[in-house]
Protein backbone atom coordinates (compact mmCIF):
# COMPACT_ATOMS: atom_id res chain seq x y z
CA UNK A 1 0.00 0.00 0.00
CA UNK A 2 3.00 2.30 0.71
CA UNK A 3 4.25 2.18 -2.69
CA UNK A 4 0.88 2.02 -4.39
CA UNK A 5 0.32 5.64 -2.50
CA UNK A 6 3.44 6.64 -4.19
CA UNK A 7 1.98 5.75 -6.81
CA UNK A 8 -1.04 8.01 -6.43
CA UNK A 9 1.40 10.83 -5.13
CA UNK A 10 2.70 11.31 -8.43
CA UNK A 11 -0.57 10.76 -10.55
CA UNK A 12 -2.19 13.63 -8.20
CA UNK A 13 0.35 16.08 -9.52
CA UNK A 14 -1.73 17.91 -12.15
CA UNK A 15 1.77 18.95 -13.94
CA UNK A 16 2.35 15.17 -14.30
CA UNK A 17 -0.33 15.24 -16.65
CA UNK A 18 0.82 18.40 -18.91
CA UNK A 19 4.21 15.89 -18.96
CA UNK A 20 1.57 12.73 -20.19
CA UNK A 21 0.22 14.57 -22.88
CA UNK A 22 3.16 16.29 -24.07
CA UNK A 23 4.75 13.16 -24.39
CA UNK A 24 1.64 11.54 -26.33
CA UNK A 25 2.16 14.85 -29.24
CA UNK A 26 5.37 13.81 -29.49
CA UNK A 27 4.92 10.05 -30.12
CA UNK A 28 1.98 10.88 -32.41
CA UNK A 29 3.43 13.54 -34.38
CA UNK A 30 4.84 11.69 -37.17
CA UNK A 31 1.49 9.01 -37.72
CA UNK A 32 -1.32 11.30 -36.31
CA UNK A 33 -0.21 14.73 -36.74
CA UNK A 34 -3.83 15.97 -36.12
CA UNK A 35 -3.72 14.41 -32.63
CA UNK A 36 -0.70 15.90 -31.93
CA UNK A 37 -2.03 18.63 -32.55
CA UNK A 38 -4.65 18.47 -30.10
CA UNK A 39 -2.69 17.09 -27.40
CA UNK A 40 -0.47 20.22 -27.82
CA UNK A 41 -3.45 22.26 -27.31
CA UNK A 42 -5.07 20.10 -24.32
CA UNK A 43 -1.85 20.22 -22.30
CA UNK A 44 -1.43 24.10 -23.00
CA UNK A 45 -5.11 24.61 -22.18
CA UNK A 46 -4.79 22.77 -19.09
CA UNK A 47 -1.54 24.32 -17.83
CA UNK A 48 -3.39 27.63 -18.45
CA UNK A 49 -6.36 26.79 -16.41
CA UNK A 50 -4.65 25.39 -13.52
CA UNK A 51 -3.61 28.65 -12.86
CA UNK A 52 -7.26 29.65 -11.57
CA UNK A 53 -7.25 28.94 -8.44
CA UNK A 54 -11.06 29.40 -6.98
CA UNK A 55 -11.96 25.64 -8.13
CA UNK A 56 -8.43 23.91 -6.68
CA UNK A 57 -10.06 26.13 -3.36
CA UNK A 58 -13.40 25.02 -3.59
CA UNK A 59 -12.26 21.38 -3.65
CA UNK A 60 -9.91 22.16 -0.73
CA UNK A 61 -12.73 23.90 1.28
CA UNK A 62 -14.77 21.08 1.17
CA UNK A 63 -12.31 18.35 2.54
CA UNK A 64 -11.63 21.67 5.09
CA UNK A 65 -15.00 22.11 6.47
CA UNK A 66 -15.26 18.32 7.24
CA UNK A 67 -14.67 19.30 10.72
CA UNK A 68 -15.25 22.02 12.45
CA UNK A 69 -12.12 24.38 13.90
CA UNK A 70 -12.41 24.48 17.92
CA UNK A 71 -12.11 27.36 19.64
CA UNK A 72 -9.03 29.19 21.21
CA UNK A 73 -10.83 28.87 24.44
CA UNK A 74 -11.58 25.06 24.34
CA UNK A 75 -11.80 23.22 27.58
CA UNK A 76 -8.43 21.01 26.74
CA UNK A 77 -8.42 19.53 30.45
CA UNK A 78 -11.23 16.37 28.98
CA UNK A 79 -8.32 15.29 26.90
CA UNK A 80 -5.29 12.86 27.75
CA UNK A 81 -3.63 14.49 25.22
CA UNK A 82 -2.74 15.59 21.58
CA UNK A 83 -1.84 13.16 18.59
CA UNK A 84 0.39 15.02 16.10
CA UNK A 85 1.05 13.75 12.92
CA UNK A 86 3.73 13.64 10.73
CA UNK A 87 4.31 15.78 7.46
CA UNK A 88 5.10 19.19 8.52
CA UNK A 89 9.32 18.67 8.46
CA UNK A 90 11.43 18.90 5.33
CA UNK A 91 13.47 15.99 4.36
CA UNK A 92 15.94 14.19 6.86
CA UNK A 93 18.96 15.29 4.07
CA UNK A 94 17.89 19.35 4.62
CA UNK A 95 18.49 18.88 8.48
CA UNK A 96 22.08 16.87 7.93
CA UNK A 97 23.31 19.89 5.46
CA UNK A 98 22.50 22.29 7.36
CA UNK A 99 21.98 21.08 10.87
CA UNK A 100 18.91 23.65 11.63
CA UNK A 101 15.88 22.61 12.26
CA UNK A 102 13.45 23.18 8.42
CA UNK A 103 9.71 23.68 8.75
CA UNK A 104 7.66 23.42 5.67
CA UNK A 105 3.85 24.33 4.55
CA UNK A 106 2.46 22.65 7.08
CA UNK A 107 4.04 23.73 9.82
CA UNK A 108 1.52 24.92 12.36
CA UNK A 109 1.28 20.81 13.00
CA UNK A 110 4.65 21.20 14.67
CA UNK A 111 3.95 24.97 16.37
CA UNK A 112 0.08 24.60 17.62
CA UNK A 113 1.05 21.20 19.21
CA UNK A 114 3.15 23.04 21.64
CA UNK A 115 0.80 26.09 22.02
CA UNK A 116 -1.71 23.72 23.07
CA UNK A 117 0.74 21.35 25.73
CA UNK A 118 1.34 25.33 27.13
CA UNK A 119 -1.96 25.99 27.41
CA UNK A 120 -2.32 22.93 29.49
CA UNK A 121 0.47 21.74 31.38
CA UNK A 122 -0.77 18.04 31.69
CA UNK A 123 -1.55 17.79 28.01
CA UNK A 124 0.61 14.55 26.76
CA UNK A 125 1.73 14.53 22.96
CA UNK A 126 2.14 11.69 20.87
CA UNK A 127 3.99 12.28 17.73
CA UNK A 128 3.63 9.46 14.64
CA UNK A 129 6.06 9.82 11.66
CA UNK A 130 8.59 7.19 10.35
CA UNK A 131 10.30 7.99 6.86
CA UNK A 132 7.61 9.30 4.17
CA UNK A 133 9.78 9.25 1.25
CA UNK A 134 10.25 6.75 -1.10
CA UNK A 135 13.52 5.42 -0.25
CA UNK A 136 14.63 6.66 3.56
CA UNK A 137 17.60 8.85 4.06
CA UNK A 138 18.86 9.76 7.77
CA UNK A 139 17.05 10.02 10.85
CA UNK A 140 13.35 9.48 10.79
CA UNK A 141 10.64 12.30 11.20
CA UNK A 142 9.67 11.36 14.36
CA UNK A 143 13.83 11.65 15.91
CA UNK A 144 14.01 15.12 13.51
CA UNK A 145 10.45 16.34 15.60
CA UNK A 146 12.25 15.32 18.63
CA UNK A 147 15.41 18.01 17.81
CA UNK A 148 12.48 20.89 16.91
CA UNK A 149 10.64 20.26 20.07
CA UNK A 150 13.32 20.20 22.71
CA UNK A 151 15.05 23.48 20.88
CA UNK A 152 11.65 24.99 21.90
CA UNK A 153 11.66 23.42 26.00
CA UNK A 154 9.34 20.97 25.36
CA UNK A 155 9.39 18.55 28.69
CA UNK A 156 10.52 15.19 27.21
CA UNK A 157 8.46 12.68 29.52
CA UNK A 158 5.20 14.66 28.00
CA UNK A 159 5.86 13.12 24.44
CA UNK A 160 6.06 9.91 22.97
CA UNK A 161 7.43 8.76 19.84
CA UNK A 162 5.93 6.31 17.27
CA UNK A 163 8.86 6.45 14.24
CA UNK A 164 7.88 3.58 11.70
CA UNK A 165 4.42 4.54 10.15
CA UNK A 166 4.83 5.74 6.78
CA UNK A 167 1.54 6.53 5.87
CA UNK A 168 -1.55 7.44 7.28
CA UNK A 169 -3.22 4.12 8.14
CA UNK A 170 0.02 3.09 9.42
CA UNK A 171 -0.03 6.11 12.02
CA UNK A 172 -3.05 5.15 13.01
CA UNK A 173 -2.42 1.49 13.73
CA UNK A 174 0.96 1.81 15.08
CA UNK A 175 0.29 4.41 17.33
CA UNK A 176 -2.34 2.15 19.01
CA UNK A 177 0.49 -0.31 19.76
CA UNK A 178 2.80 2.42 21.47
CA UNK A 179 4.17 1.70 25.39
CA UNK A 180 1.99 3.79 27.10
CA UNK A 181 -0.76 4.80 25.28
CA UNK A 182 -4.24 3.87 25.95
CA UNK A 183 -6.45 4.44 22.83
CA UNK A 184 -9.62 4.23 24.62
CA UNK A 185 -8.99 7.41 26.06
CA UNK A 186 -9.85 10.91 24.85
CA UNK A 187 -7.67 12.57 21.81
CA UNK A 188 -7.32 15.45 19.76
CA UNK A 189 -5.98 14.48 16.76
CA UNK A 190 -4.08 17.65 14.99
CA UNK A 191 -3.38 17.67 11.44
CA UNK A 192 -4.15 19.28 7.88
CA UNK A 193 -7.58 20.46 7.64
CA UNK A 194 -7.39 18.82 4.12
CA UNK A 195 -6.09 15.75 5.44
CA UNK A 196 -8.37 15.69 8.92
CA UNK A 197 -11.19 13.24 6.90
CA UNK A 198 -8.70 10.63 6.01
CA UNK A 199 -7.06 10.87 9.03
CA UNK A 200 -9.99 11.06 11.49
CA UNK A 201 -11.26 7.86 9.67
CA UNK A 202 -8.70 5.68 9.94
CA UNK A 203 -8.23 6.81 13.60
CA UNK A 204 -11.62 6.00 14.17
CA UNK A 205 -11.54 2.94 12.35
CA UNK A 206 -8.22 1.64 14.39
CA UNK A 207 -10.35 2.36 17.68
CA UNK A 208 -9.03 5.82 18.53
CA UNK A 209 -10.99 8.31 20.41
CA UNK A 210 -10.20 11.18 18.83
CA UNK A 211 -11.85 15.25 18.43
CA UNK A 212 -10.56 16.34 15.61
CA UNK A 213 -7.52 19.24 15.77
CA UNK A 214 -7.67 21.04 12.35
CA UNK A 215 -4.93 23.41 11.46
CA UNK A 216 -2.99 24.63 8.65
CA UNK A 217 -6.14 25.64 6.47
CA UNK A 218 -5.36 27.10 2.90
CA UNK A 219 -8.66 27.96 1.39
CA UNK A 220 -10.63 30.43 3.42
CA UNK A 221 -13.99 31.05 3.10
CA UNK A 222 -13.77 32.33 -0.02
CA UNK A 223 -11.45 33.25 -3.05
CA UNK A 224 -11.75 35.98 -5.30
CA UNK A 225 -12.50 34.99 -8.90
CA UNK A 226 -9.39 36.43 -9.83
CA UNK A 227 -7.38 35.10 -8.01
CA UNK A 228 -3.95 33.39 -10.51
CA UNK A 229 -0.88 31.85 -10.39
CA UNK A 230 0.50 28.87 -12.12
CA UNK A 231 2.75 27.71 -8.61
CA UNK A 232 0.32 28.13 -6.26
CA UNK A 233 -2.52 26.67 -8.66
CA UNK A 234 -0.03 23.59 -9.38
CA UNK A 235 0.20 22.77 -5.57
CA UNK A 236 -3.45 23.34 -4.38
CA UNK A 237 -4.36 20.75 -7.04
CA UNK A 238 -1.88 18.52 -6.26
CA UNK A 239 -2.95 19.03 -2.39
CA UNK A 240 -6.68 18.62 -3.08
CA UNK A 241 -6.36 15.63 -5.63
CA UNK A 242 -3.98 13.59 -3.18
CA UNK A 243 -6.16 13.85 -0.17
CA UNK A 244 -9.56 13.46 -2.56
CA UNK A 245 -7.80 10.29 -4.13
CA UNK A 246 -5.94 9.17 -0.91
CA UNK A 247 -9.46 9.16 1.25
CA UNK A 248 -11.09 7.00 -2.11
CA UNK A 249 -8.38 4.64 -2.31
CA UNK A 250 -8.31 4.24 1.75
CA UNK A 251 -11.83 3.43 1.36
CA UNK A 252 -11.95 0.57 -1.18
CA UNK A 253 -9.35 -1.19 0.31
CA UNK A 254 -11.74 -0.61 3.89
CA UNK A 255 -9.04 1.47 5.66
CA UNK A 256 -11.40 4.05 6.75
Amino acid sequence: MFFAGKLLAWITQPLSWVIALLVLAIMSRRRRPVWSRRFNLVALLSLLSMGWQPLPDALLRYLEQQHAAIAPDAKLGQFKGVIVLGGALESARIWEDNGQVALNSAAERMTMAVVLMRQDPRLLMLFSGGEGDLVGYGPSEANRAAVFFDSLGVAKDRIHYESASRTTHENAVLSASTPGIDATQPWLLLTSASHMPRAMASYQKAGWNVTAYPVDFRAGLHTPWWEYSLSQGAQRWQLALHELVGYIAYRIAGRV
